[in-house]
């Protein structure tokens, strides 16, 4: 089973994520690869999120991207999803059940600029607005609980919260 499980902040979270940037480095080199990100929710101090570390890879051109990444990525442990409906961005998961014992890591491949860059905003609204993070914990612990078993009603759910601190961001930019 692959519910949504919320736990605490972890402040190992941002040595994970250097930890993998460096492993990816080593596998995917710098021929390509435009910049390596830590979003989402572990990428926010004292945020409580789902255990899993989320990476943003900036790629000038996602064919060349995908016909590079898929065989390279699987070689650490990477799925792809082949069938992701959002064809602007390239997708991975490690430690996907059946493949593993549940997920760890989330690669998302796009070029920039882009939605997926945009996100990024709201990581960094949410790093310099803690008391909106703890808004948004409020939120994440209160859904997780109510779609468990639904990733995606889950992710639907937080949809306005997000582009109203989107909103924000934009207009203190």
């Amino acid at each position: 089973m692959d519910d949504i499980e919320i736990v605490d902040s972890d402040p190992t979270w941002p040595d994970k994520f250097e930890a993998e940037r460096t492993v990816l480095l080593s596998v995917l080199g710098e021929d390509g690869v435009l910049a390596i990100e830590h979003f989402g929710s572990t990428a926010v101090p004292n945020l409580p999120a789902k255990p899993i570390i989320d990476i943003l890879i900036a790629v000038q051109d996602l064919s060349a991207a995908k016909a590079a990444f898929v065989p390279k990525l699987d070689t650490i442990g990477y799925v792809f999803w082949a069938d992701n409906p959002k064809t602007d961005r390239l997708f991975f998961v490690k430690g996907l059940p059946p493949y593993g014992p549940k997920r760890s890591h989330h690669i998302h491949v796009a070029e920039r600029p882009s939605e997926m860059w945009s996100q990024l905003a709201f990581r960094d609204y949410l790093r310099a607005n803690p008391n909106v993070a703890q808004e948004y914990a409020a939120l994440k612990r209160q859904l997780a609980t109510q779609y468990r078993h639904d990733r995606e009603a889950y992710t639907q759910a937080k949809g306005d919260f997000i582009a109203t601190i989107m909103k924000r961001a934009a207009d203190s930019a």
